[in-house]
């Protein structure tokens, strides 16, 4: 394992949580298991996280609140919903309060922990690549997940950030749908697929401000990042 990330879980069934914080930390995750978002919250003012895992049932302070507290405190930290709610509002409700991920149960702890694995995995990964990546009137800086075009600046989720680059490694050419599900999401299934549609949707409304960049979808294929003013730079 690269790096070990300090886990803060909200969960409301206690039972799940004790099971899901036991596995966690046999894999060397430190883990805080909270019942309530309330509790989760206070939790998190206090201590020094590196991961969220919220479900979004928790009582008292809903996951969806307890998100927006977490990211308005600490803008850049990974945050994982739990859910059982597959309906399109609720996955990009998540989205757009900035989540990395929102996961469907039933779940494995194996594939959970693989996620987190992975997202710990990259972060370290992000820290070697060249992390200013200049296209069009764009600079994306992958370090810290900032994406500037011109005076605007936009701080990306981890997803955000690892759609748009690997779209600029294919710059324009075709990114398959399957190779950007199993490289972001790790699984070419339905539901991971709607969750990478409202992904290419957030990322097409930030980069209209830079009419020399585009996503364009390529029907039943792909996306493709088409750049018509050319880059001196290379990924």
């Amino acid at each position: 394992m690269i790096k070990t990330f300090k886990i803060l879980l909200a969960e409301h069934d206690k039972d799940l949580a004790l099971i899901t914080k036991n596995y966690l930390v046999s894999r060397g995750y430190p883990t805080v298991a909270c019942s309530d978002g309330e509790e989760a919250l206070q939790r998190f003012r206090k201590d020094s996280f590196d991961f969220v895992l919220v479900d979004v049932d928790v009582p008292v302070l809903n996951g969806y609140e307890l998100a927006r507290e977490i990211k308005r405190k600490v803008r850049d930290i990974p945050i994982v919903f739990l859910g059982t709610d597959t309906h399109q509002t609720e996955i990009i409700k998540g989205f757009n309060i900035g989540a990395d991920d929102f996961i469907v149960r039933p779940i494995s702890m194996e594939e959970l922990g693989l996620r987190i694995e992975a997202i710990s995995n990259r972060a370290k990964n992000q820290e070697k690549k060249q992390h200013i990546y200049n296209f069009g009137k764009c600079s994306l800086d992958t370090l810290h997940h900032i994406l500037k075009i011109g005076t605007y600046e936009k701080r990306l989720t981890t997803k955000e950030l690892e759609l748009l680059y690997l779209l600029c490694e294919y710059k324009n050419r075709v990114v398959e749908r399957s190779l950007a599900l199993n490289r972001v999401w790790y699984t070419d299934n339905y539901f991971n697929a709607r969750n990478m549609d409202v992904y290419v949707g957030r990322l097409r409304r930030i980069l209209r401000r830079d009419p020399t960049v585009f996503i364009e979808n390529v029907h039943g294929i792909g996306y493709k990042l088409v750049i018509l003013k050319p880059s001196t730079e290379t990924i």
